[in-house]
């Protein structure tokens, strides 16, 4: 069985957005990512980023720019009229982070609440309609 590398983080989703070089400036504003690496494309668009995010990261690009066949197996919440998954993101405090996501103009689908199983968090849209939870609860610790 092929192992994982030992690295940072063994997953990082990939989203593609319409607008990516304001969606890049949205999300560094308003969840705290920050740019890693920006390959700009043609004219106004994005080839390549990446954000991070202390030690999780996300990939992302304009939209249905590239012509490639990857472009043809995903869409954005705006093509596709719904997510069909969504990130969970660990911060240190959720209520602070709600309150910069809610001034940047996410849109909250679920408010900040304390969870059953233990933390504090919620879930927003992006401006381009994507899925995020933030919170935090660590399943990672004891």
């Amino acid at each position: 069985m092929t192992r994982p590398k030992d690295t940072t983080a063994t997953f990082i989703p990939s989203l593609r957005y319409k607008d990516a070089p304001n969606a890049i400036e949205w999300l560094c504003r308003a969840f705290g990512f920050e740019k890693h690496l920006v390959v700009p494309g043609a004219g106004e668009t994005i080839a390549h980023a990446q954000l991070v995010f202390g030690n999780g990261m996300i990939m992302l690009g304009s939209a249905g720019t590239h012509g490639g066949a990857y472009d043809e197996l995903v869409s954005t919440p705006a093509d596709a009229g719904t997510n069909t998954q969504s990130a969970y993101v660990i911060v240190q405090d959720a209520d602070a982070h709600y309150a910069g996501a809610q001034a940047a103009g996410a849109e909250m689908v679920l408010d900040i609440q304390d969870q059953d199983y233990g933390g504090r968090g919620y879930t927003c849209r992006d401006l381009e309609g994507y899925v995020w939870s933030f919170g935090d609860y660590d399943p990672w610790a004891d």
